[in-house]
């Protein structure tokens, strides 16, 4: 998974006047939380865009200027009128600890079934999963080119042993499901011309039963 630098500054008091000079100096207070001790520290509120306002999952490298440490946000507040950063909660990584992130899911193809009129409902935009840090994936990329009307893909088929997914298999990701307007073409031309071809044969017998009347009445 992508890393994504955060420098910033430990803090020394984490009072409430204090927290409010930081954030009127365009500063957010932060805390780490799942080591010894909880580390609260600052960084610009600009250094959080990237991490923030992406879809995409990254892990963080708090470098506090002595050194840096791993980590993933956990919870974020925004200000309700302004939806500026008020604070960030991380929790610190460990190379041989498991932790607990949602991973965002990407659709990958154009599904036939919404070709055909379907509707296609994404359920799980992100999935929750318990790994190794170094195990953590970008992405759950979803191949959806072949879901057809009726059809959906759940999380039993993105089961890996890499990490543990925390849904039930069954869950559903993504489905198509039918529409007023929706039509499934099933039948291949073959089908067509043979269907085509019967009903030309019904016609020529009906025509020689009109006719053969017709030879009688001229006797």
């Amino acid at each position: 998974m992508k890393s994504i630098t955060i420098k910033g500054s430990e803090r020394e008091s984490v009072g409430k006047k204090a927290t409010k000079a930081l954030r009127n100096a365009g500063l957010v207070p932060c805390v780490v939380y799942g080591g010894e001790k909880p580390l609260h520290f600052s960084a610009p509120e600009l250094a959080f865009r990237d991490l923030v306002y992406t879809p995409a999952a990254h892990t963080v490298k708090v470098d506090l200027g002595e050194g840096k440490l791993k980590a993933i946000m956990q919870d974020i507040q925004f200000h309700p009128v302004t939806d500026r950063i008020l604070h960030i909660d991380f929790y610190q990584l460990f190379d041989d600890k498991e932790v607990t992130m949602n991973i965002p899911v990407r659709l990958q193809g154009n599904s036939p079934g919404v070709r055909n009129g379907g509707r296609l409902l994404f359920r799980k935009r992100k999935l929750a999963i318990k790994a190794l840090p170094d195990k953590l994936p970008d992405f759950f990329d979803v191949d959806i080119s072949k879901l057809r009307i009726g059809d959906n893909i759940s999380v039993a088929t993105l089961l890996n042993d890499d990490f543990t997914i925390l849904h039930p298999d069954t869950t559903v990701v993504v489905q198509v499901k039918t529409a007023r307007a929706a039509v499934e073409v099933e039948e291949d031309e073959e089908d067509v011309e043979g269907e085509e071809g019967a009903e030309g044969a019904a016609e020529g017998a009906e025509g020689a039963a009109t006719e053969a009347p017709a030879a009688e009445g001229g006797e």
